[in-house]
């Protein structure tokens, strides 16, 4: 059965960092396409970064390039965002998803975690 776990989410202080892991289960990362998005509450869901399934491919949205950094640990079936310079528009839930389509941006995915929230607040 295939399961994503996120983490790492939190309360930080705008000019910061937060890494957000999400552990699959079910599945090798060497299988799908790996994405992160985001939503706030009222706005349409965000993609945030992707990874192909070969890692040798990555897309980021405009707002996040030169901050966020995507990768993954195939031995930890794991895929990070490493998010720096946070800004309060970073706040949002975040969720991974795995089958992502990537066609210049992450379009969606067929499986999701229940997502991890990130407030960015002083």
């Amino acid at each position: 059965q295939l399961q994503l776990v996120e983490s790492g989410g939190g309360l930080v202080q705008p000019g910061g960092s937060l890494r957000l892991s999400c552990v699959a289960s079910g599945f090798s990362l060497n299988t799908y396409n790996m994405g992160w998005f985001r939503q706030v509450p009222g706005k349409e869901r965000e993609g945030v970064s992707c990874v192909s399934s070969s890692g040798r491919g990555t897309i980021y949205a405009d707002s996040v390039k030169g901050r966020f950094t995507i990768s993954r640990d195939v031995a930890k079936n794991t895929v990070y965002l490493q998010m720096d310079s946070l800004k309060p528009e970073d706040t949002a839930v975040y969720y991974c998803a795995a089958n992502v389509l990537m066609l210049g941006s992450c379009l969606g995915g067929g499986a999701w975690g229940k997502g991890t929230l990130v407030t960015v607040s002083s």
